[in-house]
């Protein structure tokens, strides 16, 4: 399945029984060559204190993010394979439970309950330079930065980036990542930029160790700095790098951010075996 593009494999424990995968295992079913490919592999599971459970790999073999967009597409799962009787579900993921709904056939919403850190507008050394930037943790760690605030030539001031789809987003988010600003855990890392009154946005995520052409989490992280640095209020509509639109919702009461939700696209691509 894929969810704007940030695309999964799930396999159903009801399905396979005793199913336990190696992080060698995780890296070959993730593998774009020789395995199926995708950018982290999902175990659904049948759970009695909610709808259903999620274990989430990483393509690296990791866990312990938060991946809003792999809640997406098994929240569409779970009503397609009728493991929910409504729209609505219930699920534990990371030992926390959230929620979402099956909106219609394309759209699926998830409810992002998690306790939001964020910091905004303080510099981080990159690119030989020192770049604005900010920094949000909502399960997940990211850090957001406006392409504008990145000089091309360090020398000249008026060098800013303008072009998303130009930025070199794979070779300064590989930097920030492995930052000691963010050692040990590291950080994902978001670029953004307002064009038209459109937002575009593009993700280097942790644990693929490239860009992805959808990261909910950090889109989710981005709507919520945008809101604080460019004064744009909720509902916050986001382009992803696929070209998929994401819309991020939620409101601000005395400091605290509350029904915080990321609505998008979910869809299958295919079904079938693996033999391992």
């Amino acid at each position: 399945m894929h969810g704007a593009g940030n695309d999964f494999v799930i396999f159903d424990a009801k399905m396979n029984e005793n199913l336990n995968f190696s992080p060698e295992q995780i890296k070959k079913i993730c593998d774009r060559h020789f395995g199926i490919g995708a950018d982290g592999v999902i175990i659904f599971s049948d759970s009695n204190a909610t709808d259903f459970e999620i274990n989430y790999f990483e393509a690296d073999g990791t866990t312990g993010n938060l991946c809003a967009n792999g809640s997406r597409c098994v929240i569409k799962y779970a009503k397609e394979m009728n493991r929910i009787t409504g729209a609505q579900a219930r699920f534990i993921f990371n030992n926390n439970e959230y929620s979402g709904e099956v909106i219609d056939d394309q759209l699926v919403k998830f409810n992002l309950n998690s306790q939001i850190e964020i910091k905004t507008n303080f510099k981080i050394e990159a690119a030989g330079q020192l770049i604005n930037s900010s920094y949000v943790h909502n399960g997940t760690p990211h850090t957001v930065i406006k392409i504008q605030d990145v000089l091309k030539n360090p020398d000249d001031q008026n060098s800013m980036y303008d072009d998303i789809n130009s930025f070199p987003v794979f070779e300064l988010a590989k930097e920030i990542r492995y930052s000691k600003d963010f050692a040990p855990a590291g950080t994902n890392v978001n670029f953004y930029s307002i064009e038209n009154d459109k937002i575009f946005v593009r993700s280097y995520e942790r644990g693929v160790e490239g860009e992805t052409l959808a990261c909910g989490t950090g889109i989710i992280a981005t709507a919520l700095v945008i809101n604080k640095n460019e004064g744009i209020n909720p509902p916050i509509k986001i382009v992803s790098s696929s070209g998929y639109e994401l819309t991020v919702n939620f409101s601000v009461a005395n400091h605290s951010i509350n029904d915080l939700s990321l609505i998008g696209k979910a869809e299958f691509v295919f079904k079938g075996e693996l033999l391992i």
